[in-house]
């Protein structure tokens, strides 16, 4: 009687002591598990959700038009995402023989829902870029922003200038390059720069006119705040962007944007002095602009106050 009370005990308490190690691998396993699927999945989902995406938008050009500054306050946008450097993968060979996927690695990650801009100036006058950027993609949204075709030839003059100087390299006089034999020089090839309904013609050979917004650059500097609404329009972003991003800095001379409380202005590269040339030279150039800035205004539909 005795070893069977016993017995019965001994089966009792190895029976307790089952159901105590059951019912705390069922508690560890309820709260550990999903805990451990919640985190892998958000991850997974996070690592899914921000990607490098090829751009639906470019700024094309032009160059010492104004695309750092107009790609700066794009970047205030929180819907935007921009790429940092500038690419040329349509207007170099060396750069488009490597293929989309090295030029997706070069753009920014970004959220679904979130536009990638990217910009290169040289692909406003490359002649292969126009086809090249159809072909990645047929819809993508295109930013021209131009300024006055004069002052944006001694504006580029002027980079190259400081560039050869930077590099202890000599450099001619604009004048010299600018004017041959008292004529303007046509080969020069930042006045070719400044020719911008050749290249707009290029452009609209592959694109539809409503798919290439044009950017007044000399308006953008004297007041920013309506050129980027009209941007956020044509890119079908809401309007995030407002007056309060921006404010004059009496120092260097142009706007500085303000987002978040914190406060960014462009490099000293930006609002450099021109380089000199003579009122009588900046004429001729004024008058040789004419013609064709009047067919670029006919291209555009409208017109600016350029020299």
């Amino acid at each position: 009687m005795l070893w069977t009370v016993l017995l019965a005990l001994l089966v009792l308490l190895l029976l307790q002591t089952q159901l105590s190690v059951c019912l705390r691998e069922l508690r560890t396993g309820g709260s550990s598990s999903p805990a451990y699927s919640s985190s892998s999945s958000s991850s997974s989902s996070s690592y899914n959700a921000t990607q490098q995406r090829l751009p639906g938008a470019i700024i094309i050009g032009v160059r010492k038009g104004g695309t750092r500054a107009l790609l700066e306050m794009l970047n205030l946008h929180p819907d935007v995402e921009v790429a940092k450097a500038e690419v040329h993968y349509f207007n170099i060979e060396e750069h488009y023989r490597r293929g989309l996927a090295w030029y997706r690695a070069q753009m920014p990650l970004s959220l679904p829902g979130q536009l990638t801009v990217e910009k290169t100036p040289g692909y406003f006058a490359a002649p292969q870029a126009p086809a090249r950027v159809w072909d990645m993609n047929p819809a993508v949204r295109l930013i021209l922003i131009v300024r006055d075709p004069a002052e944006r030839l001694v504006s580029d003059y002027t980079q190259v200038l400081h560039n050869r100087l930077t590099r202890h390299k000599p450099y001619l006089p604009l004048v010299e390059l600018l004017l041959h034999k008292g004529h303007i020089d046509t080969g020069y090839k930042a006045l070719q720069r400044s020719l911008y309904h050749q290249h707009l013609a290029r452009w609209l050979e592959v694109f539809p006119r409503e798919q290439i917004h044009v950017v007044d650059g000399d308006a953008l500097i004297r007041d920013p705040f309506p050129e980027l609404r009209k941007a956020e329009r044509f890119l079908d972003l809401p309007p995030r962007i407002s007056p309060n991003n921006f404010y004059y800095n009496t120092t260097k001379g142009f706007y500085c944007l303000l987002s978040a409380g914190h406060d960014k202005c462009l490099d000293e590269s930006k609002g450099r002095p021109h380089a000199p040339l003579s009122a009588q030279a900046f004429q001729k150039l004024c008058q040789y602009f004419r013609k064709p800035n009047k067919l670029f205004f006919e291209m555009v539909g409208r017109s600016f106050s350029w020299c």
